[in-house]
């Protein structure tokens, strides 16, 4: 990844995309963002007449039956005339409901058979190691090494691992005007007419999903085992913490040493003041403040331009103890080392006129949570400003939407009811009264805060308008997690080598030559297939087909020891699910779970523990989605009748292509939501599937 990054940057080559296929704003932004509000409302307001727009608002993860139970209180009122106005409907999400996976089969009208994303995690089958499945970068090929320094003779590549045609491209192949804003399972981001900046699956500076720095004088601020941080323990001397932040690897040399940029921290010795001293800016905080975005220059080599990157700075605490948290460093949208838009400079454009932006795909610091860096209040400051960050966005990208296709992505909504759960739930083991009593309910406070952006979008609809209003997916509760790969060793279809009690299929302790089965990721199960697997035993064809279904009937069959309640309510086969051409490529089996249970995190990773196969979760990721797909239904409002009874993700993508007028393409397999001529199907749910995620007791 860094490797790429330098070399990107210093040949100055076009970026690549697919080759296969709560903290006051500065006060010019203030101005700024007003003055583009004015605008919106009183100058700009109007669409084009007479031409066919799209506007497609994408809530992540919003739960139909929270939000009907907010229609019963009189709240979400905006949402209430949409559906007064068209329709209101659950939408079936993807199997298994995870967002990559859902996202993609929106993208591209199809299921997981037809654009290769099968889970968050995905594995070699070669070697049994995981990857993350959304984007793969590649290194240059042909370097030249004299002496310490390492140049390359050739680009890298940052590749997206989805397949399939995105429906944007077809729009785009019309000439109609888009803009795509932070759809997940785009990055790099495929070309979109006036613009598009990646979503979900972009990486921070350094390469990973979200690595954030802390510093602190306090031992017990930092745990044995965390993941998603680099944390320090630091010393006050002579008034000051002299430290560095830690940038990417400095690819230039073979070393490959992070580079490093020095700050002192100033500590005031009476007042809760800082003063952070960098090599060319100086910031002063005050306890429980958060900086502005701030421009960092890494520089490989004195001939080679800088990596620039932007963080924020939060002083935690002043005194007694010294606590400084730095945000993951996130590209820079004016200058980006990586391709997060299409075309080249419309990030950039976007921070002009809007400010500067996270850029990672996931911006809430769920890590600084459970690392327990953040309180939950901590952590509910810094995710209102992502979601005050991302309004400001959509206000000003919505004040320049004239005509043809926009999608706006929200991601508050997920990561909010992921973590704010707990807080709703009195049965959640982690279910917090005193959070509970200063916070309120944050889920329903977040879904309001949505309805506000459905306001603005109604105020300029007219006859030519379809506004669709989706989520990927909805929510359930994560009581218990399932030690999936446990059950598989007890049940003897996971063998370990000889003298291993526990163990991880990442660290080698699993005897492949009597291992019948394994999980990666968290809903997939593989069968250990002579041929495909790297030493593999099951043969394929009948020997496969009945483990499988062994399988399935045993899993099927789990019950929890202390409720007698199933703990796994759908185990589905591929070929039985998926259609398309990577079929094949699939996990063997995905094992949607029952309410309230999940594949332990230990699991997911290749993790074969000891103790109980069902444990209790405690963790304030409280909220999930990675059961079976029934039980997580995600919602489908529109100011057009829907005239489909039961809509599955992929049905929305001809459905906004047949609104311009284009029609179905023959690998999709969804259809027209908005038509009531619908074509003979075989694939749906029975009613009484559809009354069981209907009548879920809902908190």
């Amino acid at each position: 990844m860094n490797f790429v990054c330098s070399t990107l940057k210093a040949a100055r080559i076009p970026r690549l995309t697919r080759t296969t296929a709560h903290c006051p704003l500065p006060t010019a932004y203030k101005h700024s963002f007003i003055i583009i509000s004015l605008i919106t409302l009183f100058v700009s307001s109007s669409f084009a007449a007479g031409k066919q727009k799209v506007v497609v608002l994408a809530f992540d993860g919003m739960d139909p039956r929270i939000v009907q139970s907010m229609f019963e209180k009189g709240k979400l009122q905006n949402f209430k005339k949409v559906a007064d106005m068209g329709g209101f409907k659950y939408l079936w999400s993807s199997i298994p409901p995870q967002s990559p996976v859902a996202w993609s089969n929106f993208i591209t009208g199809n299921n997981p058979g037809g654009h290769a994303i099968f889970d968050f995690i995905h594995r070699d089958p070669a070697t049994y190691m995981p990857y993350l499945s959304m984007s793969e970068t590649i290194p240059p090929t042909t370097t030249i090494k004299p002496g310490s320094y390492v140049f390359p003779l050739s680009s890298g590549q940052v590749i997206l691992k989805r397949e399939g045609k995105a429906f944007w491209e077809y729009l785009g192949e019309e000439d109609i005007p888009l803009v795509i804003f932070k759809i997940p399972s785009n990055y790099p981001p495929v070309e979109a007419g006036n613009g598009s900046v990646s979503g979900m699956g972009t990486p921070d500076l350094l390469g990973t999903y979200g690595t954030y720095q802390y510093f602190t004088t306090d031992r017990e601020d930092i745990p044995e085992d965390y993941s998603g941080a680099r944390l320090t323990l630091v010393d006050v001397i002579n008034g000051g913490v002299n430290e560095v932040l830690e940038g990417p690897p400095n690819s230039f040399l073979k070393a490959a040493p992070i580079m490093k940029i020095p700050f002192t921290a100033w500590i005031d010795p009476e007042n809760p003041v800082i003063r952070i001293d960098l090599p060319d800016q100086k910031i002063i905080l005050n306890q429980g403040e958060w900086s502005e975005w701030i421009v960092l220059s890494f520089k490989p080599l004195p001939f080679i331009p800088a990596m620039t990157g932007i963080c924020r700075f939060f002083a935690k605490e002043v005194h007694p103890y010294f606590k400084l948290y730095v945000t993951p460093l996130n590209i820079n949208p004016k200058d980006p080392i990586l391709p997060i838009d299409s075309p080249d400079g419309f990030a950039a454009e976007v921070a002009d006129n809007a400010g500067y932006f996270y850029t990672q795909g996931m911006p809430e610091d769920t890590k600084a949570l459970t690392n327990n860096t953040f309180t939950t209040e901590e952590f509910y400051v810094q995710s209102q400003m992502v979601l005050d960050e991302r309004d400001r966005l959509f206000d000003y990208l919505f004040g320049q939407f004239k005509e043809g296709f926009f999608f706006f992505y929200y991601s508050s909504t997920d990561l909010g009811t992921h973590i704010f759960w707990h807080l709703r739930d009195k049965n959640h083991p982690a279910y917090d009264p005193v959070a509970r009593e200063k916070l309120g309910d944050v889920i329903e406070q977040i879904y309001e805060r949505m309805d506000l952006t459905v306001a603005k979008v109604l105020k300029r609809l007219d006859d030519d308008t379809t506004l669709i209003i989706m989520s990927d997916h909805g929510f359930s509760p994560l009581y218990n997690n399932f030690h999936l790969n446990s059950w598989l060793e007890r049940n003897g279809y996971l063998v370990l080598n000889y003298g291993k009690d526990t163990g991880s299929l990442l660290a080698g302790d699993v005897d492949w030559s009597r291992t019948r089965a394994y999980a990666l990721g968290f809903n997939a199960l593989y069968i250990n297939q002579r041929g495909r697997e790297g030493q593999g035993i099951v043969s394929p064809g009948a020997e496969r087909d009945r483990l499988a279904k062994e399988l399935v009937e045993k899993l099927m069959a789990v019950r929890d020891p202390e409720t007698g309640t199933p703990v796994i309510k759908r185990v589905h086969r591929r070929e039985d699910v998926y259609k398309g051409p990577y079929v094949e490529k699939a996990p063997d089996l995905l094992v949607g779970y029952d309410w309230g249970y999940r594949t332990s995190w230990e699991s997911a990773l290749g993790d074969i523990t000891d103790g109980d196969l069902i444990t209790e979760s405690t963790e304030k990721w409280s909220g999930d989605h990675c059961g079976a797909t029934e039980i997580v239904p995600g919602i489908l409002f529109s100011n057009k009748k829907i005239l489909m009874d039961r809509p599955h993700l992929y049905d929305l993508t001809p459905s906004i292509l047949a609104r311009f007028g284009i029609a179905k393409p023959d690998d999709m397999i969804g259809r027209d939501v908005f038509s009531a001529v619908q074509e003979n199907i075989t694939e749906t749910i029975t009613d009484r599937q559809l009354e069981e995620f209907k009548s879920l007791d809902y908190i």
